[in-house]
């Protein structure tokens, strides 16, 4: 999805040996140095020992024991940041009390206090909780902001990683709590120091993402090819099979949406998402009968899915089962209260059952939940219009094409309003841009030549 060309397995499969061969030699020469200078004497800090074990161990454990890849993630991360935050702990202490140029926020959190390690954990998930946050708010200036400063000071982790943790260097060791250590390295050479820093960012970091974007933006391949290959690749699992049908649904090949859904579901027949799009692909080609079924057995195996329900809302309309359409739009919004889409989607159907009032109401809550919708703001004018708001009507054409200047159906509708309120003038205006944008709109074409014709009537006429 980001760019970069398909990756054989073959390959895949090579790289592994190749890291699987290069672990192995430098653990052979890891116990070779560890047994070597035992016998000299030298005897390793346990502690030291002790964090590599573990690590790796729980490492290991988390990709191979545990079930979900996503909680084995989720365990070591909160393993590796527990031992990470504590070395920046210590770390800071130590600058803290041996560098008094040090001062303000740094010297205030770090000083020597039990309590100050609680702030100290309460700033961490405070900035851990900004992801969440971003998650659940409405504003998407604040959301771009936040996202930003996530990422930015993500690199910005990474980046200072790479020359802070310099373990070799006496003065990291020393702000470590650590003796010895060599003198703190100088690049020197031909270029300055900043110069050659920004060559290793340029090889590692600018040079990659130039190339990624220039193949997701000039060689970019389409989600059938990518999902194609990925089946291709792993073909024992539900999961590439329904990423493929989903990919192959998108682009309008039921027919191999079908059978790839079908094949999930031997891999999973407890594939809640498989069961609807196979409902929906069969639906699609007026299998309804056969759909039902499907969306029926997704929405036993997820019933607070509100997606699910006003799918299967939609496929009990087209079958003429309004009585039970109405019962799972009710639900979907209900479950979706905030989802403009499932309020716009019953209020069309309100609108086909004759219910008004209703529909009027559903689109007022669409509007609201998510204001410049020229389609639903069209709607409700029309249906507005329809009760004889004139008035209101009028504000909400004039905001549908404030929304969408296209909305050729939307001048013609303002004008029929215009000469209701037996403002003639106007409404010859709004039916001729309907028909300079549409000529071969036929009812603009009537609905202007009954306004010029009581124009005509209407004007006072000199002997």
């Amino acid at each position: 999805m980001c760019g970069g060309p398909f990756i054989p397995p073959s390959v895949v499969q090579l790289g592994q040996n190749v890291i699987l061969g290069a672990a192995i030699f430098v653990s052979v020469l890891f116990a070779a140095h560890f047994v070597r200078t035992w016998i000299a004497g030298s005897r390793p800090n346990p502690v030291k020992l002790g964090l590599l074990v573990t690590s790796i161990a729980f490492w290991w454990y988390c990709n191979n024991l545990v079930s979900n890849i996503l909680v084995g993630i989720a365990l070591f991360e909160v393993f590796h940041d527990v031992q990470y935050l504590s070395l920046v702990w210590i770390y800071n202490r130590n600058r803290v009390e041996k560098d008094r140029s040090i001062g303000g926020f740094m010297r205030f959190v770090f000083r020597r206090s039990g309590s100050l390690v609680g702030l100290y954990v309460g700033l961490v998930f405070a900035y851990g909780s900004v992801s969440y946050i971003n998650a659940h708010l409405g504003m998407d200036t604040v959301k771009r902001i936040l996202t930003g400063v996530v990422t930015a000071s993500t690199l910005l982790h990474f980046y200072y990683d790479g020359f802070i943790w310099k373990v070799r260097e006496r003065s990291t060791r020393q702000s470590l709590g650590l003796a010895g250590g060599t003198a703190d390295v100088s690049l020197g050479g031909m270029l300055p120091s900043w110069a050659w820093h920004g060559l290793k960012w340029v090889g590692v970091f600018v040079v990659p993402l130039g190339a990624l974007w220039f193949w997701q933006t000039h060689l970019a391949v389409p989600d059938v090819q990518r999902m194609a290959w990925v089946v291709a690749d792993v073909p024992d699992g539900a999961k590439p099979h329904f990423d493929y049908g989903s990919a192959l649904q998108k682009e309008g090949k039921l027919e191999q949406a079908i059978e790839q859904y079908k094949i999930a579901l031997q891999f999973d027949p407890n594939y809640a998402d498989a069961h609807m799009n196979l409902g929906t692909a069969l639906s699609g080609q007026a299998k309804f009968d056969a759909g039902v079924p499907h969306m029926e057995t997704a929405l036993r195996l997820e019933p607070n899915k509100g997606d699910f329900h006003l799918m299967y809302a939609n496929l009990l309309q087209r079958i003429g089962r309004n009585d039970e359409a109405t019962l799972h739009f009710e639900t979907g919004t209900r479950l979706k209260p905030n989802s403009a889409d499932a309020h716009y989607s019953y209020a069309a159907f309100l609108a086909e059952l004759g219910k008004n009032d209703e529909y009027i109401s559903e689109l007022r809550t669409v509007l609201r939940l998510k204001p410049n919708y020229p389609y639903a703001e069209l709607r409700l004018a029309d249906a507005l219009f329809a009760k004889g708001n004139l008035k209101e009507a009028e504000g909400y054409y004039l905001d549908a094409l404030r929304a969408n200047p296209e909305l050729t159906v939307a001048y013609n509708n303002l004008g029929k309003v215009y000469l209701a309120q037996g403002q003639i003038s106007q409404a010859v205006v709004q039916f001729s841009e309907a028909l300079r944008r549409n000529p071969d709109y036929k009812e603009a074409e009537e609905n202007l030549r009954v306004a010029r014709a009581s124009d005509q009537f209407l004007r006072p006429t000199h002997n």
